[in-house]
């Protein structure tokens, strides 16, 4: 099973292997609201830590999504480009942003724990 490890940017990454799956976190749709488009980086591109990754826009505001590690991207979900509102429904299962294979597993180990990002949360609530 991998674990999951989430940004003071609101995204979260679990890992298996090299290969590490990132998204936006349920706190993040709920300041964002009803999301209407997302864009996602194509396979192949390199992304530095904090590096903009992706895009996702809502009723209120629009976002960029940061990487929390550093890697290639080996996969973009296409589906939530499809169906945007999809991550409102599951922002932390099927509606992640990309996979990318990562350079350094300090980076991932370096992340908060879930506890960690609730606090975090409730510390700083917007």
């Amino acid at each position: 099973m991998s674990e999951k490890k989430f940004s003071k940017k609101h995204e979260w990454v679990s890992l298996e292997g090299d290969i590490a799956t990132v998204g936006i976190t349920k706190h993040a749709t709920e300041l964002l609201g009803d999301i209407v488009f997302a864009e996602v980086p194509d396979a192949g591109k390199s992304l530095d830590k904090e590096g903009q990754a992706a895009v996702v826009e809502s009723t209120k505001a629009a976002s960029d999504v940061y990487s929390p590690i550093s890697g290639e991207i080996t996969e973009g979900n296409k589906a939530i480009v499809d169906d945007p509102s999809s991550i409102n429904a599951d922002p932390e299962g099927a509606s992640w942003f990309f996979k990318l294979k990562i350079k350094n597993k300090g980076e991932f180990d370096s992340l908060m724990s879930k506890e960690e990002y609730e606090k975090f949360c409730k510390e700083n609530p917007n």
